[in-house]
């Protein structure tokens, strides 16, 4: 791949992101902050914070996709410093952790900055106040990234631990830690709302379900360590850079590798970026370059040859660049291919072998396919034979041909074997029902004897009749748990034309109730999906399907009838109706009210966090959010009181009330420590204090102030 255009920033690049308004923000080691236009790479404006960074290969700096907010960890690594990127001054300091600082973030929704940290703890700042808000759930051992979904629902912590942790930032609620991994956990991404990427230090690259934690895929070929990751979504691609200077090319439908160097650079990766905008890949290097690569290069050329039919020029450039194959120019050309081979395997069934030859021509001269037109030349050579045999009766014998030559199935002799076997195989099961018929269906049968495919089934046909009358009734009947229950016992069934029938139907069905969903006709859909999920190859889909019908059914009710309880606590078990218009509109409310509570809980003014999210207070997915936002307010109330001098009972009585209400988590621990230098005499100690948690938490607990 040929560098567009690149630029150099003195030393390693350790940020590279394109912000809402599009321009792209670069950070060097040195923390100097850069504003480019992202096409061109020329010097908008920027800045120096002064923090050097000998180490890297974390995110030790993070800029908010508003361009208002940015976090970097301090020279030490005993901090994470989190600035107004407009002013340039602290908002705020992280200095709570065990050890050093490992890595930071901040939310796509720019609300939270995010100090993650070696003692396995990540705390997440209100980016306006720069307070602690809460924590996420703690990990033993070194938090080694932090990762956001797009849509800012969930942020992910990767661990030495060797565990992913999951928070939901909508609902407050964390997930089970994955434990899909054998090695510490050092890279994360999203790569779309429901999929989370993990790669660990031994380069297992694991693609996991959000919601059940099941295990999707994992991707193979990975020999170096992965430095960056970036997705272009649109065409499901993931790129992965690695330290030895590599972008490797995954496509995400198959999962499959397409390039194991698409990009080469002589230094190691330290930064990447996608824009979607322009399809170019930002790639920034240790040795601090940056350098724009045109992922759809050579796209131009293969227009021109395809005009020429030079095929063999086509196919060299998309070895070159494996996403070409993602063009129209390269689908005109995979059409005429296989529209050339389906023609050609005519054409020698007919015996007119010149003429298939004639046709291949143009993809002789590619390696790939002259070997498939090599291989097909040469299988058709005993096609005549195996003409010959089934005109002739001698059915094992040609079933014997087929099987050394599957490519047979595709002819229309082999399909009209099939379809004589299969009503020679009903009739020989209408025989066998009656006493006086089974010397028939022998009969009947004899010729597909010595088949090995065939003689299981027709063993069974003539000593399970009753099966086959009870497995049409059920049919009749569309009674469709008898019939799947009958061919898991009797897998003979599948060889009927009833069997075939009955995909068939279950195809029909879903292409249906698909139908009635984008018609937005839900009660005709879910009546469909409550047959389709008798059928196995449909269960797991339709159950999932109709969880997530049911809810939006109920939220959209809920809308109709002004229900906003109900609304909201639809919208936490299915993400994706914060997708649907008053989804957004019930999501930018509430966003909305919290950033107003914030600007309450800041000051310890509960009274007005209260009136702010007076609505939310029968919510019972809210709950968690709003324990979280009255427990920062509490605590605010408390800090306020140790630096006012309050009482050392009074403080102790807040202390036991918020423990009391929220449980032990690190905001309280920390202050409790700074309470008891402060009041060395005091005897309170929370092990023994009676403790409840978050999710007990209830509206019920408000109280004016934690000190009463």
């Amino acid at each position: 791949m040929q560098v567009v255009n690149s630029q150099s920033i003195s030393s390693a690049v350790i940020l590279l992101k394109i912000l809402d308004d599009g321009t792209l923000v670069a950070i060097n080691s040195d923390t100097t902050v850069r504003m480019l236009y992202k096409e061109t790479l020329e010097l908008i404006n920027g800045f120096k914070v002064g923090i050097k960074h000998e180490r890297y290969k974390t995110k030790v700096v993070a800029f908010s996709n508003n361009a208002h907010y940015f976090t970097s960890i301090s020279s030490n690594a005993k901090e994470s410093i989190l600035y107004n990127a407009q002013t340039k001054k602290i908002i705020g300091k992280v200095d709570r952790h065990h050890g050093e600082v490992s890595c930071v973030g901040i939310d796509p929704l720019s609300r939270f900055m995010f100090s993650c940290g070696d003692d396995g703890k990540t705390f997440a700042i209100d980016t306006q106040s720069g307070n602690l808000v809460f924590t996420l759930p703690m990990h033993i051992d070194t938090v080694n990234d932090i990762a956001f979904s797009t849509n800012a629902n969930w942020v992910a912590t990767a661990s030495y631990d060797r565990k992913v942790s999951l928070f939901n930032l909508v609902t407050m609620t964390p997930k089970d830690k994955f434990k899909g991994h054998s090695a510490p956990v050092m890279k994360l991404q999203f790569l779309n709302q429901n999929e989370l990427l993990s790669i660990d230090k031994s380069s297992t690259a694991i693609i996991s379900d959000i919601h059940t934690g099941e295990i999707i895929k994992k991707l193979e070929a990975i020999h170096d360590d992965v430095t960056q990751i970036c997705i272009y979504e649109d065409e499901n691609l993931l790129f992965l850079a690695t330290e030895l200077g590599y972008v490797l090319l995954y496509d995400l439908t198959t999962f499959q590798q397409l390039s194991p160097k698409y990009i080469k650079v002589s230094s190691m990766i330290t930064a990447l970026e996608f824009d979607a905008q322009t399809k170019h890949l930002l790639v920034g290097t240790e040795d601090g370059f940056i350098s724009r690569y045109n992922i759809y290069e050579g796209e131009e050329k293969l227009k021109q040859w395809l005009k020429n039919k030079d095929f063999r020029a086509i196919h060299t450039e998309v070895e070159k660049n494996p996403i070409l194959q993602f063009t129209k120019i390269y689908e005109l050309v995979v059409n005429f291919w296989n529209n050339s081979l389906e023609k050609a395997k005519i054409l020698l069934q007919k015996g007119e072998k010149k003429t298939a030859l004639a046709l291949l021509a143009h993809f002789k001269n590619i390696p790939a396919k002259n070997t498939t037109i090599q291989q097909l030349f040469k299988d058709y050579e005993q096609f005549d034979t195996f003409k010959k045999f089934a005109q002739e009766g001698k059915l094992t014998l040609a079933y014997n041909l087929v099987n050394a030559h599957p490519i047979y199935k595709d002819s229309a002799l082999y399909k009209a074997l099939e379809n004589r076997w299969k009503k020679s195989l009903v009739q020989a099961q209408k025989y066998v029902l009656s006493e006086k018929g089974v010397q028939k269906a022998k009969e009947l049968m004899t010729p597909y004897r010595g088949i090995t495919q065939k003689t299981k089934f027709i063993q069974e046909v003539m000593t399970n009749g009753e099966v086959y009358k009870r497995f049409r009734v059920a049919i009749t009947q569309k009674d469709f748990k008898v019939c799947f229950e009958l061919i898991k016992q009797n897998p003979f069934l599948k060889e009927f034309p009833e069997y075939d029938t009955l995909i068939k139907y279950a195809d029909t069905l879903y292409i249906k109730s698909n139908q009635y969903l984008k018609e937005g006709n839900t009660h005709a859909a879910v009546k469909i999906l409550r047959v389709l999920r008798n059928f196995p190859d449909f269960k797991t889909e339709v159950k999932k399907l109709m969880v997530e019908l049911e809810s939006k059914q109920k939220f959209f009710n809920a809308i109709e009838d002004g229900d906003d309880i109900t609304a909201y606590n639809m919208m936490a078990i299915s993400e994706d109706l914060l997708l649907t218009p008053d989804g957004k509109k019930l999501h930018t409310r509430w966003n909305n009210d919290v950033q107003n509570a914030n600007r309450y809980a800041v000051i310890g003014d509960a009274v007005g966090v209260k009136n702010s999210l007076e609505n939310y207070m029968n919510i019972s997915s809210k709950y968690r959010s709003l324990a979280t936002i009255f427990g920062w307010t509490y605590m605010v109330q408390l800090e306020d009181a140790l630096k006012d001098g309050t009482s050392q009972l009074i403080i102790e009585n807040g202390i036991k009330n918020y423990i009391l209400n929220f449980g032990v988590q690190d905001q309280i621990e920390n202050f409790f420590n700074l309470f008891k230098k402060t009041y060395k005499s005091s005897k309170l100690n929370l092990e023994i204090l009676t403790k409840s948690s978050l999710s007990m938490w209830r509206p019920s607990m408000i109280v004016k102030s934690i000190l009463d």
